[in-house]
């Protein structure tokens, strides 16, 4: 079985704009001609790749197609790029977790784009959920909290980031003064990044050795986040290169001394002999030297 290469960057545009018209517009071809590319892959797989809605979204086969369709399109247009003797813009989508954008990765992208004409489409994912988009295809490498290579990819450990339990000293005095620590976190506010963020329950269960469920504000913004701690709306884990200055300036005092949390990273991506990945992969090493532990 062959797949249509025609057949297959239109599948790749509809999954990636959302829609059948908008991938018309991105290829420059009529929503009617778009249909018939799906349909024709469809029918030569004898299953469906997309499932019509809004947005469009691939199947479980059209993830794997996807996977194929990003794999194909960067090392065309690599070939294409040494054939002309220059470089089309290449289009590379990651993903990334919110904190890592926050302090050490964006200088990586900096990094490459010296070197080679990149498009990044950065995919915000928490790094224990990150290697999912590997999986289903919609990025060509991540950064993750997971040891284990997806299939079809290398793992290379980044270093550790360091998070530390703090709060202000304003609230700690009501929250968490004159009993112990372990019966104060089960009724002290915390603060959590969203619903994947388990690092505050890891604290939590590090210093009490319980499962406790304190009152929690969800704050899905990095910055928002550190600023919410700063202005006492809850206790809450934050780097450890960025809450040092506000503890040494007493801003911001640790509340469990010792008990940190550090949570190993790695970059994934995928296994093919690819200039740009390569060269992405050396720049993101060099930026985790500089950032991380």
């Amino acid at each position: 079985m062959q797949i249509d290469s025609a057949q297959l960057d239109t599948f790749a545009a509809v999954v990636d704009e959302g829609s059948f018209d908008a991938a018309a517009r991105r290829l420059n071809i009529t929503p009617s001609a778009v249909s018939q590319r799906i349909k024709a892959l469809e029918g030569r797989l004898g299953q469906v790749v997309v499932m019509r809605g809004k947005p469009a979204r691939p199947t479980e086969v059209g993830e794997a197609l996807r996977r194929l369709a990003r794999q194909v399109s960067l090392l065309e247009l690599e070939a294409i790029a040494a054939i002309r003797g220059r470089a089309d813009t290449l289009r590379l989508p990651i993903a990334v977790n919110a904190d890592s954008l926050n302090n050490w990765f964006l200088p990586a992208m900096l990094d490459l784009s010296r070197q080679h004409a990149a498009r990044f489409v950065v995919h915000q994912e928490d790094e224990e959920h990150s290697a999912g988009f590997l999986r289903n295809g919609t990025v060509l490498a991540a950064v993750t909290a997971d040891p284990r290579p997806v299939q079809g990819c290398r793992v290379v450990p980044l270093g550790k980031m360091r998070y530390l339990a703090v709060a202000t000293p304003e609230y700690a005095d009501r929250w968490l003064t004159g009993r112990p620590l372990a019966d104060a976190l089960a009724e002290a506010p915390m603060m959590v990044f969203n619903s994947k963020d388990l690092l505050q329950h890891r604290l939590i269960r590090k210093v009490t050795r319980r499962r406790l469920d304190p009152p929690t504000h969800a704050v899905p913004a990095p910055g928002a986040f550190h600023q919410a701690v700063r202005i006492g709306l809850g206790w809450g884990m934050i780097e450890d290169e960025v809450a040092q200055p506000e503890l040494a300036a007493g801003r911001l005092v640790d509340i469990a001394p010792g008990k940190y949390i550090d949570v190993p990273l790695y970059w994934q991506h995928w296994k093919l002999q690819s200039e740009v990945l390569d060269a992405l992969t050396a720049a993101v090493l060099r930026a985790a030297s500089q950032g991380l532990r």
